[in-house]
């Protein structure tokens, strides 16, 4: 069984260029083809915190559905995060993670049944900026999902870590896999590895990498980052 993962910081939609398009931020969802993603900043930061993307917009425009859980009626996220799943996928539970912070900060939790009585869970994530307080939320997220039943897992977001497997990083239980994808921030002339997939063990990874295109170098801040991930 082959999936593939996607995530991405969409800046609530804002490009490079100063518009907010989310439009194009579809556009660059549908050249990836991911099965399964996390997006960060996926709400607006003020007002009545609409979703940057809407849901009309989702439903009608690309093949995924979104894990329920949103903290504004208008919203489509949880502190900014949201997982989009493609249909004939089942989402059979979603949670929100609660994590230490110096600043709102969150991860959302979705299990995800993909087919053969197979099911899978899925963190979408967007870590703080201090790195002590990196530490302490992967070990949250690690905790967190450790009370559930054991199942393949994968971690997707922005993990705001510069460092290619130091820092925050070493407080990941060293039997998890960190691919390389490459840097992805800032999306015009990339620097840092700031955006990842992070898998359990059970996991094997085919592929993975940055999505770069001639859309994702201005749709956002970010380029989105992709691994296809393969169950035995």
């Amino acid at each position: 069984m082959q999936i593939t993962f996607a995530s991405y910081n969409i800046r609530k939609a804002v490009g490079l260029d100063g518009r907010r398009d989310p439009e194009r931020i579809v556009a660059v969802l549908r050249e990836m083809d991911a099965d399964i993603v996390a997006l960060q900043e996926a709400d607006r930061r003020f007002g009545r915190r609409a979703a940057a993307l809407p849901g009309h917009l989702i439903e009608h425009a690309t093949d995924y559905q979104i894990a329920p859980l949103a903290m504004t009626a208008d919203g489509m996220a949880w502190h900014g995060n949201a997982l989009l799943v493609r249909r004939g996928m089942a989402i059979t539970a979603v949670r929100p993670i609660t994590l230490p912070m110096l600043e709102p900060r969150g991860a959302l939790c979705a299990e995800v049944s993909v087919g053969a009585g197979a099911t899978i869970r899925v963190v979408g994530m967007h870590l703080c900026l201090t790195g002590l307080h990196r530490w302490g939320q992967l070990r949250a997220v690690q905790a967190n999902v450790a009370t559930g039943a054991p199942c393949p897992t994968v971690l997707l977001g922005d993990f705001n870590e510069w460092s290619r497997r130091g820092g925050s990083l070493r407080a990941l239980r060293p039997d998890w896999q960190l691919p390389w994808l490459g840097r992805s921030y800032p999306a015009g002339a990339p620097l840092g590895p700031l955006d990842r997939i992070i898998a359990s063990p059970e996991w094997r990874c085919l592929a993975a990498g940055v999505h770069r295109s001639a859309l994702s170098a201005v749709a956002s801040d970010h380029l989105p980052v992709m691994a296809r991930l393969a169950l035995p």
